[in-house]
């Protein structure tokens, strides 16, 4: 399926809201897109774009011809390239009101599974959605990430069990959404988690867990201390908060902080195979991408998805071979200039 024939089809599916655009980027849709209960009055998903589009290649064709090679291993799991499928809670609210947030999660994993890259998904705002979730992840063989959110610690140790019982190879607890009005509305004694009580919860969890929503080297050391196998460099899309940094801005920081002792995920605003390589020339193991794999799903349900994966993919790998990376661990920031 060609992803020009995917956009030509979810501007029929896709609802009111959503625009289309060739590129997301948070502008044509008058910051409809982030999502309800968002608190900023300005565009933080057109800053995360923005962002990356400040980073530049630095082009070196002088060195070996070779094939490129994509694969990495992440978390003890083999994956084709270094990109995650960021969880979605609802379809509900913010594209038509008959979608089903299951189907796309299946449609991610399948895709997921075909195409060697990871999935995610959310515990949501309807109650079945969660173990729904785990079901398709184990029946995927572990590709699909169960993503909580900050609600009371016994609900999420309650999703923890779930998740445990199908073994995931990972599972994520996310930090950002904490001050969510729509979460708050839902759940009022959601909120922020201290180390200790995600110290607990690392514990608890049979599989690596994934922290979401870090944004300073200070809260990165904290979830590593907390025993975080890995973080999400995340501002929600940048709809929890008024005037926080774009993730490519603070990514360099908290790589320096904590790259090495934990594994790394960026994302907000990354787009294309060449944002991909900016984010891991700055440092990330691996991105994350969100409203794209809307739009894909939108445009040809599963066959959408992969369409998309593999332009990613095709993207990532003239960009590597062009800037003289031949696998991912060939990557550093001498590739990139600002």
């Amino acid at each position: 399926m060609d992803y020009n024939e995917v956009l030509i089809n979810a501007k029929k599916n896709i609802g009111p809201n959503c625009k289309v655009c060739t590129e997301c980027n948070g502008l044509a849709c008058g910051n409809l897109m982030p999502g309800p209960g968002s608190k900023a009055p300005g565009n933080g998903a057109n800053d995360n774009w923005k962002a990356w589009r400040g980073i530049k290649l630095n082009m070196d064709t002088i060195v070996p011809d070779a094939p490129v090679d994509t694969g990495i291993e992440f978390l003890g799991k083999p994956l084709s390239m270094p990109l995650i499928s960021a969880p979605v809670g609802s379809l509900k609210a913010q594209y038509n009101p008959t979608d089903d947030i299951r189907d796309f999660n299946v449609c991610c994993a399948e895709a997921a599974e075909r195409c060697g890259i990871a999935s995610s998904f959310g515990d949501g705002l309807d109650a079945r959605v969660f173990p729904h979730g785990c079901e398709v992840s184990k029946a995927h063989g572990g590709i699909a990430i169960p993503v909580i959110n900050p609600l009371n610690m016994e609900t999420i140790m309650a999703n923890l069990d779930t998740a445990n019982a199908a073994m995931p190879f990972a599972v994520s607890v996310v930090v950002d959404s904490a001050g969510l009005p729509h979460l708050k509305k839902i759940s009022p004694d959601a909120g922020s988690k201290s180390v200790e009580q995600l110290s607990e919860l690392c514990k608890y969890a049979k599989m690596p867990v994934i922290i979401k929503g870090v944004m300073t080297a200070q809260s990165a050391l904290k979830a590593v201390d907390a025993g975080a196998a890995a973080i999400i460099v995340s501002n929600h899309g940048g709809r929890v908060l008024a005037g926080t940094p774009a993730t490519a801005e603070v990514l360099p920081e908290i790589v320096d902080a904590v790259g090495g002792r934990a594994k790394i995920i960026v994302d907000g605003g990354i787009r294309s195979g060449v944002d991909i390589f900016r984010a891991l020339a700055l440092g990330a193991d691996a991105a994350m991408i969100c409203r794209p794999f809307l739009i894909s799903y939108y445009g040809g349900r599963t066959e959408g998805i992969v369409s998309y994966i593999e332009k990613l993919r095709a993207e990532l790998i003239d960009t590597m071979y062009m800037c003289g990376a031949r696998s991912i661990a060939d990557i550093n920031r001498s590739m990139i200039r600002f």
